[in-house]
């Protein structure tokens, strides 16, 4: 394992198995995971501390393949130490159903930290990865007990620096001082398209330099000792490090290395057999020799570091009881048995204040209520802490050399939300961050990988509608809420008032398996008045907010509008028409309660009318194509919401009209 001779051939045991599988699969892509081999066995071999027998030991590190594409490269990692991932996995590689998807799936394969393939996001989940540590260290460790002390490692290649995410997390990483991250970046210089220097000349040493990392340049991709020694100077320092390696993508194949030809197809026959010769790996596709397996096999070290930390854990658990106990339940995800009662006494007293306030005030009042009840709450904004009000009295803001509980992003939305869900990734804390809800925009991909890996991040989106007012249209969300409730799997709160606000932030708390959004206004919204059936039915998604013998038609609405249709409602009634009033503060939960309940809300045979200040198409999977429609299919303007709202119809006059246009 130490000479020369075992490094190489455990290299090229990656390099096999990755121009096998994807030879077998005809798709894929081999060229990192032959580049990257020895750079590979230098971390796996000698420093990455985890137990394959238990991908979820609480101090393993953690090993992020940002460069996605690459998967075969972490596969062959994880079948040859020891991880429930077998050769008949590895030979299915890409295929239905199998544990090898295309690209690292988080809980499809065993030891897979999370869900890569979109560059950059990985990267930027081990920064959020690295920050939960060395939060989590300084909240639990004591004297004598470094209970929480492990390594995030994240491999890299080009296209992971060129995306823009990298420079809003890797800036922020330097800056609160990161140390257990260590990034090896792959500096091959071949993407898709060819050869980057005609697109991508940054120096991008000095650039991390100048984000305050440790750099260590030029180190020898293909030695495993150049790369060792490497990682053994990135532990020891203070800063976040990148360790630069040259390599030559595809190495080992004679005719395809070092070109972008080997980097996202399949070898071939003829470049496979004579890259075996060129190897000296003689045996046959997908079978590896005992050596090499019994050189790899980390099974019996990692149950021992195991073990060693569960001594360790059993003797603070005797000295810090409390402590240990809640470690173990936030780690688990699981929330203290005082937060159904703290929700109840919460919503309990906002109907007895009965305020007409704006819901982002109501969402911070409800973090104000849950935060004592919750230390795993770790907020945050993207620099607009004073306007998405996210911070709570006692909150405490994170900095180098300050734990605390409340993140200031700065102006990097997207970021903000990609090292949240690395954070909710590493366990330990329920993450939320805010900005407007136009600026959702760019954070949209890592809502929608934070809603493929069902995992429990909150995105606080206020400024909801053209009831922002002044700031005009780019501000303005008119598109925004309905395109995020196409994201399967994401959970969008628009509530109405201070009770639906802290429903929905019950509801995104208790979510264990998929992450939500929760969409507040500017301006203050109306008090509405409900029975204690009412308030239990929010959390259904959609209630009969008000109720009306007879009903003729049925008004639904979203937030701001709910008021709006419940004006309409007193106006028909006053015309001898009335109207059921239907809140549905979040489409995605209504659409999940069973029939009878669905329709019991909306029942068969009644005109609909929905009433949401933004785009139109989406209501027509309730209202159909007779239903009425008040909304925005325009942009907005810069104004007063007040006038706004009336220019664009969110008037009673408007929906009384619309109303009566659909019974006509």
């Amino acid at each position: 394992m130490t000479s020369k001779l075992s490094t190489t051939r455990m290299a090229n045991a990656i390099r096999a198995l990755a121009m096998d599988a994807v030879q077998q699969a005809n798709s894929g892509h081999p060229g990192m995971p032959m580049g990257m081999a020895d750079i590979a066995v230098a971390l796996w071999a000698r420093h990455y501390r985890h137990n394959p027998a238990n991908p979820k030991w609480i101090n393993r590190d953690r090993f992020v393949l940002s460069n996605g594409h690459g998967s075969m490269l972490h596969y062959a990692l994880l079948h040859l130490t020891g991880y429930d991932l077998s050769m008949d996995e590895i030979r299915k590689f890409r295929q239905m159903h199998s544990k090898t998807p295309g690209h690292p799936e988080v809980d499809v394969t065993p030891g897979v930290e999370t869900t890569t393939g979109p560059l950059g996001q990985g990267l930027t989940n081990a920064v959020g990865m690295a920050l939960a540590e060395k939060l989590l260290a300084a909240e639990f460790n004591k004297p004598g007990f470094d209970l929480i002390d492990h390594n995030t490692y994240a491999f890299v290649g080009d296209g992971c620096l060129m995306e823009g995410i990298s420079h809003e997390a890797c800036s922020l990483a330097g800056t609160l001082r990161l140390s257990k991250l260590i990034v090896l970046y792959d500096d091959n210089g071949i993407s898709i398209d060819g050869r980057v220097e005609g697109w991508f000349l940054d120096d991008t040493p000095k650039r991390f330099e100048a984000y305050g990392w440790n750099v260590i340049r030029d180190v020898d991709g293909h030695s495993v000792t150049a790369v060792d020694d490497a990682i053994k100077l990135a532990r020891e320092s203070d800063k976040p490090t990148l360790v630069c390696c040259k390599t030559i993508i595809g190495k080992g194949a004679p005719s395809l290395q070092g070109t972008d030809k080997v980097h996202g197809a399949a070898l071939g026959d003829k470049e496979i057999a004579a890259t075996r010769e060129a190897l000296l790996w003689t045996d046959v596709p997908f079978d590896i020799p005992a050596d090499v397996y019994e050189a790899w096999d980390a099974k019996k070290a990692g149950q021992l570091m195991e073990q060693d930390w569960n001594g360790t854990f059993a003797a603070y658990h005797e000295k810090y009881p409390q402590q240990a106990g809640e470690l173990s339940r936030r780690m688990k995800g699981d929330l203290p048995g005082n937060f159904d009662a703290t929700v109840k006494a919460y919503i309990a007293s906002c109907v007895d204040k009965k305020e007409t306030i704006a819901t982002r005030k109501a969402s911070q009042n409800a973090i104000q209520a849950l935060a004592p009840t919750l230390p795993e709450f770790l907020g945050g904004s993207a620099d607009l802490t004073a306007s998405n009000l996210t911070n709570w009295k006692e909150c405490v803001a994170v900095r180098a050399d300050q734990p605390g509980n409340h993140i200031n992003y700065g102006v990097r939305e997207f970021g903000m939300s990609a090292m949240m869900n690395g954070i909710a990734l590493h366990g330990g804390y329920i993450p939320f961050g805010a900005t407007f809800l136009t600026f959702s925009d760019y954070s949209r991909n890592a809502l929608r990988m934070a809603a493929l890996m069902k995992i429990r991040s909150i995105f606080v989106f206020t400024h909801d509608s053209i009831g922002l007012g002044e700031d005009g249209p780019t501000h303005q969300s008119v598109e925004h809420v309905s395109s995020l409730r196409l994201i399967p799997n994401l959970d969008n709160w628009r509530p109405c008032d201070t009770v639906e606000s802290a429903v929905a932030w019950e509801q995104a708390v208790k979510r264990k398996q998929g992450p939500t959004t929760l969409i507040f206004s500017r301006q203050n919204l109306q008090y509405q008045e409900r029975t204690a059936q009412q308030i239990a039915d929010i959390g259904r998604g959609g209630y009969v907010l008000k109720e009306a013998a007879d009903a003729k038609a049925i008004l639904i609405a979203t937030g701001s509008e709910v008021d709006l249709a419940i004006k309409a409602s007193e106006e028909l009634a006053k015309q001898g028409i009335a109207v059921r009033v239907v809140s549905m503060p979040s489409t995605d939960v209504f659409d999940r309660q069973d029939a009878s309940y669905k329709v019991s809300v909306l029942p068969k045979g009644l005109p609909r009318v929905a009433v949401e200040a933004g785009v139109t198409d989406f209501w027509h999977k309730y209202v159909g194509l007779e239903g009425g429609i008040v909304g925005i299919d325009t942009f907005g303007e810069s104004a007063p919401a007040g006038v706004l709202f009336k220019h664009f119809g969110f008037t009673t006059e408007n929906v009384v009209a619309t109303v009566k246009s659909v019974l006509a």
